[in-house]
């Protein structure tokens, strides 16, 4: 997370315990991913990270907008500027066939109410672009 001026950025009550586990490691294989195309496609500064997360993926965004900065610190994309895009999710009924849009990964289908509909999209996380030097 970008710090926005004259913004109050601090610890939430019991530090680095409020970040979600979860999205502190997708963070550090981002950053590892970072350091390792850094490497094979030789560039040294990362200004800019764009990810794109799936409605469906259980990532929360404001975790990884919380704990960026801290876990891209002394990294090739310290101070580099997160933007996070997202993905709908979508599934298909399993019963009826039909294509749904889907709000949380149990959404049964609106036309047939069958509980057993698949996820085709929005349970990923990917970075999409990113701005290097």
């Amino acid at each position: 997370m970008t710090n926005p001026s004259g913004a109050d950025l601090h610890w939430p009550e019991g530090g680095m315990a409020g970040i979600a586990m979860h999205e502190l490691s997708l963070l550090e294989s981002v950053r590892e991913i970072l350091e390792n195309h850094a490497l094979s496609q030789n560039f040294n500064k990362v200004t800019q990270v764009t990810l794109e997360i799936g409605k469906l993926s259980s990532v929360e965004p404001d975790a990884l907008r919380f704990g960026f900065d801290v876990v891209m610190k002394d990294s090739l994309a310290e101070n580099a500027e997160l933007i996070i895009s997202d993905i709908a999710g979508l599934g298909v009924c399993r019963q009826c066939g039909l294509q749904i849009e889907m709000e949380t990964s149990h959404d049964p289908c609106p036309h047939c109410a069958s509980p057993f509909v698949k996820i085709i999209q929005g349970a990923e996380m990917r970075i999409k672009d990113l701005i290097v030097i």
